[in-house]
Parts: structure tokens; C-alpha cells; sequence
């Protein structure tokens, strides 16, 4: 008697680009910004691909362009996410004095870069923004839209949006010399007396005459 050949299981259907399958987890968005950020932060934008993402997540490309689109619309919903404490930035110009919110804004700016959680995926933004004109583009659009202008609100002045970006200026030298860069000694020094150096700086950019 001749043997039945032995049994195969059925090819798997493969999936169709575009939309993702109704049983597609609903971590999967998250699990992608998270790869994007970690690839941006490790490659820079340049070097980063849709692609190299979708590997990292463990997915397909074309569910990266299904949820994000294009790369720098990617790049844009992973540091909107990474970007988010920052946001808050406008509560600590408004909240207290008006003679304290130098050192307000300081402290929460550089607490935030403090934080190893939240330092990371801002690492990931400043060098893709300083290194490709794409990523600058993005993260300009988002701070000018969502930060800079929102603290200016806040200070009731006739130039009130030219002392923000200023005490942004300060805030982001600072920040990119200190974790950035890592210029000695600023890097290592005491965080509250980078403080209080700073912030009166800050709070003249602010509301000095």
C-alpha cells in the first residue's frame, strides 16, 4: 500500500498592505513611536528608514505608513510623544510670582533633561533637528506652535514672543552644552547651581524693561 504523503499545514494569507487586520494589536501604534524614537535617537533622522523602524517594532513597512505616512511624519508623532513633558512648560511661567518665574522655568526645563526617562528622547530630537534641515523643520514647527507661543501668552508683553524664544535660547544652549555635548565643567556640576546661575538670566529675557 502506497503512503499518503505527508500532510502539509496551509500557507498563512499573506497580509495586504494598507489597512492592518482587525486583529491587530492596539499596542502596536505605541510599539512603533517607541522603535522610531529609539532608532532616531541611535541613527539620527538621516540614517533612520521607515523600514529600519518597522523592523525594530517587529512589524511591516506598510503598517509604519498606514498609522505615520511619510518619515518626517514619523519623526514628527515620536517627538510630539518624547516632547510632551516639556508642554507643561507655560503652567510654570503662570503659576507663582511673577518675580520667580526664571527660576520656574529653569528648573523645569533642566528637571526635565534630568530625568534619564525623558532625557533620552530628547537626545533624539536635538541631534536629528541639528543635523538634517527635514528634522529642524519638524521640531521648529512644533516648539514655535506648542511651547513658544504658549509661554509668550502667558507674559501679557508687547514683544512677549521674542523674550520666549530668547529664554528658550538660554534654556536649550544650556541644555545642549550640559547633556548634549557634555562641555566640562558644566556637565557635571551641581544642578542647583547651574540654577541659580541661570535662571536670572532667564527671568530678565523674560520681564527686565
Amino acid at each position: 500500500m502506497t503512503a499518503s504523503p505527508p500532510a502539509h499545514d496551509p500557507e498563512p494569507p499573506a497580509r495586504r498592505r494598507g489597512r492592518p487586520p482587525r486583529t491587530e494589536s492596539a499596542g502596536t501604534r505605541d510599539r512603533i513611536l517607541a522603535a522610531a524614537r529609539e532608532e532616531f535617537s541611535a541613527r539620527g533622522y538621516e540614517k533612520t528608514s521607515v523600514r529600519g523602524i518597522a523592523k525594530a517594532a517587529g512589524v511591516d513597512s506598510a503598517l509604519v505608513h498606514h498609522y505615520f505616512g511619510t518619515k518626517e511624519q514619523v519623526f514628527e508623532a515620536a517627538i510630539e510623544v518624547a516632547f510632551a513633558p516639556a508642554l507643561n512648560a507655560p503652567e510654570a511661567v503662570a503659576e507663582g510670582s511673577p518675580d520667580a518665574v526664571g527660576e520656574r522655568l529653569t528648573r523645569f526645563v533642566l528637571g526635565i533633561w534630568e530625568n534619564p526617562t525623558t532625557r533620552t528622547p530628547l537626545l533624539a530630537i536635538v541631534r536629528s533637528a541639528v543635523n538634517n534641515d527635514t528634522a529642524a523643520a519638524v521640531f521648529r514647527r512644533l516648539v514655535a506652535a506648542q511651547l513658544l507661543r504658549r509661554i509668550a501668552a502667558q507674559l501679557e508683553l508687547p514683544d512677549a514672543e521674542l523674550r520666549a524664544e530668547l529664554a528658550a535660547a538660554q534654556l536649550v544652549g544650556c541644555a545642549m552644552l550640559r547633556y548634549v555635548i557634555k562641555v566640562e565643567p558644566l556637565a557635571s556640576a551641581d544642578l542647583e547651581q547651574i540654577i541659580a546661575r541661570v535662571a536670572p538670566v532667564v527671568q530678565g529675557h523674560l520681564t527686565a524693561p
